[in-house]
């Protein structure tokens, strides 16, 4: 898939392991997982192929977040995105990392 980064530091985090931005500051073991999601987003055709990767806990979110997908990059933090289709592509925009503290309660 095509990937589009939303966000500057999203881009640097991929890129570079680092961000400019010091609101966006992460733990080395985020940034890894973060730059293994993303890799595994561009690797695949489709969304379908990310279903078999138990890992990613690939699932599509409910409610206020109606249209965004999300990865899991550890117990505690998400890759959150979208996807559309353009002349037959899929393309990928990579929208936000966002902590989940407390997700399931």
């Amino acid at each position: 898939m095509l990937i589009e980064f939303d966000k500057k530091y999203l881009r640097e985090l991929f890129e570079q392991g680092r961000t400019s931005d010091k609101k966006h500051r992460f733990q080395p073991d985020v940034i890894k997982g973060y730059i293994k999601c993303v890799m595994f987003l561009k690797r695949a055709s489709s969304v379908e192929q990310l279903y078999p990767i138990h890992s990613l806990n690939y699932e599509i979110l409910q409610g206020d977040k109606k249209g965004i997908s999300s990865v899991r990059i550890n117990l505690q933090y998400r890759l959150e995105f979208t996807v559309r289709d353009v002349m037959g592509e899929q393309i990928l925009t990579v929208c936000r990392l966002l902590e989940i503290s407390n997700h399931y309660k």
